[in-house]
């Protein structure tokens, strides 16, 4: 009877411990199955505000377009200096020493400067470069245009250019020139902000063209410019060394090589062509440059 009882409470016991057992494995099973449950509803609800967010049309500003155009951008090209370009010899840059050449006195009659300069349509207020600004001769007349409301960054990579450039703009009282010392590889422009970036007769004289040009696109607003002057190539009477002039097919190569695209172009200057290059993502409409057989064609 006793060997009975003990069996039985030994039965009972081991019967108790089993269910205590199964009832703690079912009670974590259900801890575990409610907490990925409200795991799923998290992460649902994370997504939802995610698809919500990524669908939402933003508004578009010049600013914001400028931003969402510098996170698309690739990386800076990884450029040697060159000695050749895409079949063009690289030009040697003038020295300091010619500063007087820039401002000879009969420039205007020679290249119609004046015609350019109103082709370039600077209004006050704007943010404009002079790009291998030298001494300054396009830089103070930019300088009065966009008025004190206004910038102009002048930069250039010799430093004797950019003091001399500080005399002439002191002597005529313009505050609004900001000297940069610039790189053979990046102009030291600030991000999105500029108007209009001039550069008379020395782009082909870029040791590091692709390179220059990466930051001149990401320093443009959306509707911003490039105004690009250079000798004809095309016109064996312009009385400029050749490895000084550039053809336009040559300039339509380069540019759109390194996402620019043509939006205008002027073409009754005497000695120079006259291009205005956007950003490839710009909402400017581009055009087929004219062919320069007709552009000499039509000259006086």
């Amino acid at each position: 009877m006793t060997s009975l009882i003990l069996t039985t409470r030994s039965s009972l016991s081991l019967n108790l411990s089993h269910a205590t057992k199964t009832e703690s494995k079912r009670t974590r099973s259900s801890l575990w199955a409610g907490c990925f449950f409200v795991w799923l509803i998290a992460v649902s609800a994370l997504n939802a505000g995610a698809q919500d967010t990524a669908t939402a049309e933003p508004s578009i500003s010049a600013d914001s377009a400028s931003a969402d155009f510098t996170e698309r951008s690739l990386p800076p090209p990884d450029e040697k200096p060159r000695r050749t370009y895409l079949g063009r010899i690289v030009a040697e840059p003038m020295g300091h020493q010619g500063a007087p050449w820039l401002i000879r006195d009969n420039r205007d009659d020679e290249e119609n400067a004046s015609e350019s300069f109103v082709q370039l349509q600077l209004a006050e207020g704007m943010v404009v470069c002079d790009l291998g600004c030298g001494n300054g001769y396009w830089t103070l007349p930019m300088a009065k245009k966009v008025g004190e409301s206004g910038r102009v960054l002048a930069v250039d990579i010799q430093r004797e250019m950019l003091q001399k450039l500080r005399v002439r703009g002191a002597k005529a009282k313009l505050r609004n020139i900001e000297p940069i010392l610039g790189k053979v590889d990046d102009p030291n422009l600030p991000l999105g902000e500029v108007d209009l970036i001039l550069m008379v007769d020395v782009y082909h004289e870029f040791s590091h063209p692709e390179s220059m040009l990466w930051h001149m696109h990401r320093a443009l607003k959306p509707n911003g410019v490039i105004a690009l002057l250079e000798y004809r190539q095309e016109d064996p009477s312009v009385p400029i060394k050749p490895l000084h002039k550039m053809s336009k097919n040559q300039i339509m190569k380069e540019y759109e090589k390194n996402h620019f695209k043509l939006v205008k172009e002027y073409n009754m200057l005497p000695w120079q062509h006259l291009m205005f290059f956007a950003r490839d993502d710009s909402p400017l409409e581009s055009l087929d440059p004219i062919p320069t057989e007709q552009v000499l064609e039509a000259l006086p």
